[in-house]
């Protein structure tokens, strides 16, 4: 009897570690819309993550990509592109109207594919181990030149980011559809890029229940939303500097020239000045 019930217990661990694991994977879809077979079609994917019509997605390790046929005609999802043929990876067969491939990526990398039978249909999974990247964040702010790369995890996309230093402020705009229930935003912010203690709003809404913390040069911030917002805005006491490195150069290169002269000059009106 002892036995049995180390082994129950044992399996009741495998199952909860099992379920835990599945939550923590994301089925990401892409459409193949009506009409995607010809070539002048408008657009041959729609990305439900983030309304994108490239067939271009970022997703994580472990997460599923699906695809979705909508159109009249058949179509295949095959990893390779037309110029280089199929690269076996992946390879869905025909789909059918109404009927779906799915794929799901466990190695880090970039993954090219595209429709054999309709070969203008391509498209690009890229695959990261860890959390989106916005990049050049700050480029709207003093003279443009100190930017940085902010981290962030949501079941979402933020689309843009803007700057605001007369209210040492940043707003992210989040677009898509919400592709888990998880709908706490985690952004990983430079402390030189926005510094705290922070005000957050949601669309307009005081959020009072974020979670900071700081971790070297990073204050995490974690931000619980509701699954349609669409602008978070963060406040702070300083953004951006309003002077990046170019500037701050040319500046102390005006300082030393200025310096210089005025040396020289002294230098000459105590030779010469009296004479």
């Amino acid at each position: 009897m002892k036995g049995l019930a180390v082994v129950l217990v044992f399996s009741a661990i495998l199952i909860f570690v099992g379920i835990n694991s599945a939550y923590a994977q994301t089925t990401y879809i892409i459409n193949m819309p009506t009409g995607s077979s010809s070539p002048d079609a408008p657009y041959f994917w729609q990305s439900e993550k983030d309304g994108s019509t490239t067939g271009d997605i970022t997703i994580k390790t472990l997460d599923f990509v699906r695809w979705e046929n909508a159109d009249t005609q058949l179509h295949t999802v095959t990893s390779g592109t037309p110029d280089g043929g199929p690269e076996g990876i992946f390879d869905s067969g025909l789909i059918a109207r109404g009927e779906f491939f799915m794929h799901q990526f466990t190695e880090v990398g970039t993954y090219d594919y595209f429709c054999v039978v309709h070969p203008w249909m391509t498209g690009i999974v890229t695959v990261t181990s860890g959390l989106q990247i916005i990049p050049n964040v700050g480029s709207d702010a003093g003279d443009g030149t100190t930017t940085f790369n902010v981290e962030y995890e949501f079941n979402r996309v933020i689309s843009s980011v803007r700057v605001n230093e007369d209210q040492n402020s940043i707003t992210f705009e989040i677009v898509g559809k919400v592709s888990n229930e998880d709908n706490t935003l985690m952004l990983m912010l430079p402390k030189k890029l926005i510094s705290g203690p922070f005000v957050v709003w949601a669309d307009g809404q005081q959020i009072t229940n974020f979670e900071l913390i700081e971790e070297g040069g990073i204050n995490k911030v974690k931000i619980p939303l509701n699954r349609d917002t669409e602008l978070v805005s963060l406040v702070g006491t300083a953004v951006v500097p309003e002077f990046g490195v170019i500037t701050m150069a040319i500046l102390a290169i005006g300082v030393i020239s200025f310096l210089a002269i005025s040396f020289k000059t002294q230098k000459f009106l105590m030779l010469y000045g009296k004479k």
